[in-house]
């Protein structure tokens, strides 16, 4: 196998290289950030190793960790909390999306400073409501009326949050009308040309798609900067106005959808998507409650793209900032009802296991401590990687040229 620095810059060559140093920074951060920006190393190693117990095929989001959970507004306009990352959304074993975020809680509960029992404590805990919702073959949902605990403040401020606080974050005034902020260290100015392509690609959208808002026009577009493994993908914002309603303004995030980093490594025939983004869309509305608001696809320079509104109320729960561990076990808790609550939903659906099968899988309790076992040494394995891979940083190994 290639060493550490050959795996990920080859994994990375695709990517902007005006953008990727940015993606290298953000890994060096910490050994989570490291793995969550290297879902494709996860999985290569996964299928190096003795394989885990059989498991039904799932719908699975593919790089499920403890930050790819978070609130958005659906196209009911009620606000949820749910999975919200399917960028490597694909048809796997279900027991590829348990191990990932199990690895997901070792590693952060060290990062965070927690004695490794309480990191087994939370892990355990998620395989056990995991499994015990599998077995009940019922899926739940948590919105602000359903919620508990922190989720449940964590989406009662949500709620709060509007459309102007994110217009005032995102925008500046300029003479009597608003744009784009510049200045938000995560927006970038665009090339003038690829501004006006972008655009009168987004108007048309707007006329011609029946996902898209109704009597808006694109005011504004830029390039944004968002997640850690997404870091150097094509992706722009773009502020739209209402044609018909005074001072209404729209925000639309328009990302570059990439093949899965998980399919080479699953040994399970996939479904004939039109796209990658058409791939990203079908498991994210398989697998959530309700989908968010204005999910789309389109195609721009031969390139297929995920369009959805950013929204006031995204967000994500941030552990670092927990400072309770009750807090962490009804967040885990939460998380692992809503993982196996996703796979119930598209149960069935072209290829996964159904719900009788799933079920089955809840009630045999076999499987987890092979997958606890498999966690705790792939945590060890991450941290040995970012050790590594920290050094090279520091020495200018990762230095790109364009």
């Amino acid at each position: 196998m290639a060493n550490l620095y050959e795996r990920l810059t080859a994994f990375n060559a695709g990517l902007l290289p005006d953008r990727l140093p940015l993606k290298y920074e953000a890994m060096a951060e910490n050994a989570f950030r490291f793995f969550r920006g290297t879902c494709h190393l996860f999985y290569e190693d996964l299928a190096a190793a003795e394989p885990l117990p059989l498991s039904p095929l799932a719908w699975v989001c593919g790089d499920l960790h403890i930050e790819n959970f978070g609130s958005y507004k659906g196209d009911n306009k009620l606000v949820y909390f749910d999975l919200n990352d399917f960028d490597e959304g694909l048809l796997a074993p279900a027991s590829y999306e348990t191990v990932r975020m199990v690895t997901s809680i070792f590693i952060a509960f060290d990062n965070l400073g927690f004695e490794p029992a309480k990191a087994l404590k939370m892990a355990r805990l998620f395989l056990k409501t995991y499994s015990a919702t599998l077995a009940k073959g019922k899926a739940i949902s948590i919105e602000p009326r359903t919620a508990k605990g922190i989720v449940c403040d964590f989406l009662t401020s949500a709620t709060k949050s509007t459309s102007k606080d994110l217009l005032k974050k995102r925008t500046v005034s300029k003479k009597k009308t608003i744009m784009l902020s510049l200045s938000d260290e995560r927006h970038f100015k665009l090339d003038g040309k690829l501004r006006s392509e972008l655009k009168a690609h987004v108007n048309e959208w707007i006329k011609t798609s029946s996902d898209g808002p109704y009597n808006y026009k694109v005011l504004n577009a830029i390039f944004r900067l968002a997640g850690t493994g997404s870091i150097g993908v094509k992706r722009y914002l773009f502020l739209l106005k209402s044609t018909n309603t005074k001072n209404k303004y729209l925000l639309l995030d328009m990302k570059q959808a990439r093949p899965s980093s998980v399919a080479p490594y699953v040994p399970v025939q996939q479904l004939h998507w039109p796209n990658e983004a058409s791939r990203v869309i079908g498991v994210q509305q398989r697998m959530q409650n309700v989908s968010a608001a204005l999910l789309s696809t389109t195609v721009f320079r031969d390139e297929s793209y995920i369009i959805q509104e950013l929204q006031p109320v995204k967000d994500t729960i941030k552990f670092k900032l927990l400072k309770d561990y009750r807090d962490m076990y009804q967040v885990i808790d939460d998380m692992a009802a809503l993982t196996a609550s996703a796979q119930l939903r598209s149960g069935g659906m072209q290829g996964s296991g159904i719900i009788d099968d799933l079920m089955a899988f809840g009630l045999d309790q076999n499987w987890q401590e092979a997958v606890v076992t498999y966690a705790q040494k792939y945590a060890a394995t991450t941290k040995k990687y970012y050790k590594q891979y920290l050094k090279d940083y520091e020495a200018g190994k990762y230095a790109v040229t364009e």
